[in-house]
């Protein structure tokens, strides 16, 4: 895995042992980016469920201004630690360790608002909704604020009508990325 394009363009990123994250290739990342790079230039980003950073520091390396990594591994956090001081981009980030409720939960406490979220979560456990009710319900985000999910290709995802606007869905062989806004 490497960093696509900006910055820290071609770097290797080291990714966390075992199977317990799921780094998203390069092929799919380049293409997530392209759709979103006129979004990028001086955001402040949200890598939840960051696994080893690559998403987050593909960000910053395009241009975001800030982003925050957060992960429940421990290993993890180390690893997007590391990534961040190999790509030379710490000084522009903020990594959690904790559950997606604790980090965001202490996030709110900073009185940060987000321009774009990527939530890549395990699949098939519900988190993703869990987490974007405790978005629906803050002040991290607003009508503006992109949210970016990574899911299983399968997943359903009609119950999202309620609350937020989909914008696009971008289909892959395995999985999918959701992309919706707050409904103003």
């Amino acid at each position: 895995m490497r960093v696509i394009s900006g910055t820290a363009r071609s770097l290797i990123l080291k990714t966390p042992k075992g199977n317990l994250t799921r780094p998203t290739t390069d092929k799919i990342k380049e293409t997530l980016f392209n759709m979103i790079a006129n979004d990028l230039y001086d955001a402040t980003f949200l890598d939840m469920f960051a696994g080893s950073g690559g998403i987050g520091i593909e960000a910053l390396s395009r241009g975001a201004k800030k982003a925050y990594f957060c992960d429940i591994d421990r290993e993890a956090v180390e690893c997007i630690k590391y990534n961040l001081a190999h790509t030379k981009l710490l000084d522009r980030a903020v990594v959690m360790k904790g559950s997606f409720e604790s980090n965001l939960d202490k996030i709110k406490g900073l009185s940060e608002r987000f321009d774009i979220i990527f939530l890549d979560p395990p699949y098939k456990k519900g988190f993703e909704d869990k987490c974007l009710d405790i978005l629906l319900n803050s002040t991290l985000i607003d009508e503006h604020t992109l949210i970016i999910i990574e899911e299983d290709f399968k997943t359903d995802t009609a119950h999202l009508e309620k609350d937020w606007d989909i914008v696009k869905v971008k289909e892959y062989k395995s999985n999918k990325h959701i992309f919706i806004h707050k409904r103003g």
